[in-house]
């Protein structure tokens, strides 16, 4: 069976109470519950971490190109200027692996300081605007 991480960067434990009228009204529980239902029918497993700290997102990162595993990657505010995590991004597509890059949002409608994205570059693809539908059109993507 395929493996899939799905990596969240700061503030997508929120998901819910955090601007819903930016993020949605689901939580973060409704979209582990709803990638997990999806990988079951798409017969893959997902991993699903969040984390407010860019060292671990960094981390995780590692262990997926030392595990030869896909990502699903949120960078979140991360997307606009951690050059660290772009470069741990590169290190998972350069070995052959594919990361997709997901928002929730669509980053090009909202603030000017948004529209950057040093992730994008070293992605597989990239995939936003469409809610928590990003993440599950990224993992039927990475499923097949």
């Amino acid at each position: 069976m395929k493996n899939i991480l799905v990596l969240n960067g700061p503030n997508l434990n929120r998901l819910g109470s955090r601007e819903p009228d930016v993020y949605g009204s689901a939580s973060y529980a409704d979209l582990a519950s709803s990638l997990s239902e999806l990988a079951a029918d798409l017969a893959v497993s997902v991993e699903l971490k969040q984390t407010n700290d860019e060292a671990e997102l960094i981390g995780w990162l590692h262990q997926a190109v030392d595990s030869k595993i896909d990502v699903i990657l949120n960078p979140a505010a991360f997307t606009h200027y951690s050059y660290a995590l772009r470069d741990a991004c590169a290190m998972v597509t350069t070995a052959g692996l594919k990361l997709v890059e997901v928002h929730i949002s669509n980053p090009h409608s909202r603030e000017e300081f948004r529209h950057k994205s040093v992730i994008s570059a070293v992605a597989t693809g990239v995939i936003a605007g469409f809610g928590l539908d990003s993440y599950r059109l990224a993992l039927r993507q990475l499923a097949h």
